[in-house]
């Protein structure tokens, strides 16, 4: 598993694995619910190649970044081997985004 912690979004952490080079078990802390879990139904099991080339650049409102575009952030920093990874255990069969308030 490995943690992003996002810079300018709603989402405080991003939490993903990658098998071969498909996302796997993406979970956003914070953010806005529907928004999040229908990207992470939409990017599960995706190309990371793919998911960075749809996402990149996306905003949100004013915002110069938005929580895709921070997914790809972290991706891409997963790529260049700059993201260690976490001791967050792997999926535990629980919706895949973690609302804390």
């Amino acid at each position: 598993m490995y943690t992003y912690q996002p810079v300018g979004v709603c989402a405080k952490k991003i939490e993903f694995e990658v098998e071969g080079n498909a996302l796997k078990n993406l979970v956003f802390t914070n953010g806005c619910p529907g928004n999040l879990i229908g990207i992470q139904k939409l990017v599960e099991g995706m190309d990371v190649d793919e998911v960075i080339r749809r996402l990149e650049g996306i905003t949100c409102g004013k915002k110069i970044t938005s929580c895709p575009d921070q997914l790809v952030k972290a991706l891409e920093r997963w790529k260049a081997g700059t993201l260690e990874k976490s001791d967050a255990p792997k999926g535990t069969g629980v919706p895949h985004l973690k609302l804390v308030m």
